[in-house]
């Protein structure tokens, strides 16, 4: 048998649940340097080339002595994302609890939950658009430094020219805990009216160790690489967000967006 075809035989017999790894990883939870609070702001969604695939919202509020935050996609086919991180901020960030909610025709189907009080966590996802419904659930361990829908907040408490290794955790269903490295990657000019603004651009790129990684990489299923664009200074401000949101998913572009007045206006 040729070595192609030993190593098909032998990925058919692994299975999905192998793709993700756990990454072993010192916990380094990020420092609080920039407190959260109350914040909404408007998004549009759109491929790198095209009109636009879908608008939405990003809001967060203090809740019970914990940061809510929400990111809420509608996408102009119908199709929805859902994702709720609900976090602390006490000298470092700890996340508490994660909800993610997509589905429609532009997203493969995803319900996941977890918590750190439980320890616990619920999924139901597909692995690509049209597949089979795959649940799991059971204990999860959430290290001090596990940030699932955090990366905006933590991007914005780095200093200037810093990274950091941080976790997250991933579902085939089966929960699996990955290596987050935020990077910066670049710095870059924009125009706001006539005056030039600073920008960094950053680069999440999720680790799946050993062999896992060699597997993952040759059956197509290497996790996307991130970039976010923050506006520099005292306050960073983001203003971009480009990459695949699932596995093997199209390159999308999220941005800043203002409300529209419709014609018929009063006054106009």
């Amino acid at each position: 048998m040729s070595a192609c075809r030993r190593l098909g035989a032998t990925l058919g017999s692994i299975g999905l649940a192998l793709v993700l790894a756990v990454s072993r990883l010192e916990a380094a939870p990020v420092s609080v340097k920039l407190a959260e609070g109350n914040l909404r702001g408007f998004l549009v969604l759109r491929p790198l080339d095209g009109p636009p695939i879908g608008y939405g919202e990003l809001r967060q509020h203090p809740k019970d002595g914990v940061i809510e935050s929400r990111l809420l996609l509608n996408f102009k086919d119908g199709s929805l994302y859902d994702e709720t991180a609900t976090y602390s901020q006490a000298r470092v960030f700890t996340l508490h609890s994660y909800r993610l909610r997509q589905h429609g025709p532009s997203l493969p189907k995803a319900e996941i939950t977890f918590d750190r009080k439980t320890g616990q966590y619920q999924a139901l996802v597909q692995e690509n658009l049209g597949a089979e419904e795959k649940k799991a659930s059971g204990e999860l361990e959430m290290p001090t430094d596990l940030y699932n829908g955090m990366a905006l907040v933590l991007l914005k408490n780095l200093a200037a020219g810093e990274g950091a290794d941080v976790k997250m955790a991933a579902f085939t269903p089966k929960a699996r805990v990955l290596t987050m490295h935020l990077t910066p990657e670049a710095e870059e000019t924009v125009m706001l009216g006539n005056q030039s603004r600073k920008v960094t651009r950053y680069l999440v790129k999720l680790e799946i160790g050993g062999l896992t990684g060699v597997i993952a990489s040759l059956i197509g299923k290497k996790p996307p690489d991130l970039r976010y664009w923050f506006v520099t200074g005292d306050v960073p401000a983001f203003v971009k967000f480009q990459g695949a949101m699932f596995l093997n998913g199209p390159v999308w572009r999220l941005e800043l967006t203002t409300v529209e007045w419709p014609r018929t206006e009063p006054g106009r």
